[in-house]
């Protein structure tokens, strides 16, 4: 982040996070503060492997939903989060491109899958400040993927306010769910190269 902020030791703003340079990093603004989202091929294959899924799903079961993730921001009462998945409704996705923002308000999104890089301050945030976040946003469904040492999902859904775990699939297993809409997968599939 170096000098190329206004303030160097915060707390940040939108205009902060938005003349950050392109450097392949990215960067997520809650309370003020810019944390670094980790990135790294592993990562990086399972969220585009998971919204590759998602998409087939949506086709399939003719769900009016759009697939996206980072680099879009969905907005939170804590600020600005970019998502490894998210899904919208298609009619909020046009208004989207429309009005051409990369911004999407959480309670627009409908689910949203972080991917948990373990041994980092990211995986405390996924694991607990974003479970708070999404469901003081309302979002109805929120998974954590977990890579290591194969790949497992677990299952969140909003009641009342909170999120409850309403199941979970390892590597091997074929997770069918009905909400947000159809979709059947075994979490292997995250892992998988084409």
């Amino acid at each position: 982040m170096g000098g190329t902020l206004g303030r160097a030791h915060g707390p940040y703003t939108l205009y902060d996070l938005d003349a950050l340079p392109e450097e392949g990093r990215r960067y997520e603004l809650a309370d003020g503060w810019l944390n670094e989202l980790p990135g790294d091929l592993w990562h990086d294959h399972a969220a585009e492997q998971l919204k590759t899924i998602l998409k087939d799903a949506a086709r399939q079961a003719d769900a009016d939903v759009h697939i996206a993730g980072a680099p879009q921001d969905v907005t939170t009462p804590s600020g600005i989060r970019k998502p490894d998945v998210f899904a919208v409704a298609r009619d909020v996705a046009r208004i989207a491109l429309e009005r051409q923002t990369r911004t999407y308000y959480g309670p627009d999104l409908i689910l949203v899958a972080e991917v948990v890089t373990p041994r980092t301050v990211n995986e405390q945030i996924d694991r607990v400040r974003k479970v708070d976040e999404y469901a003081a946003t309302g979002i109805p469904h929120y998974w954590l993927v977990d890579l290591e040492p194969r790949p497992t999902l677990t299952l969140l859904e909003l009641t009342d306010g909170t999120y409850e775990v309403t199941g979970r699939a390892r590597s091997g297993e074929t997770l069918t769910l009905d909400r947000p809409y159809p979709i059947t997968f075994d979490p292997a599939r995250l892992s998988e190269m084409d």
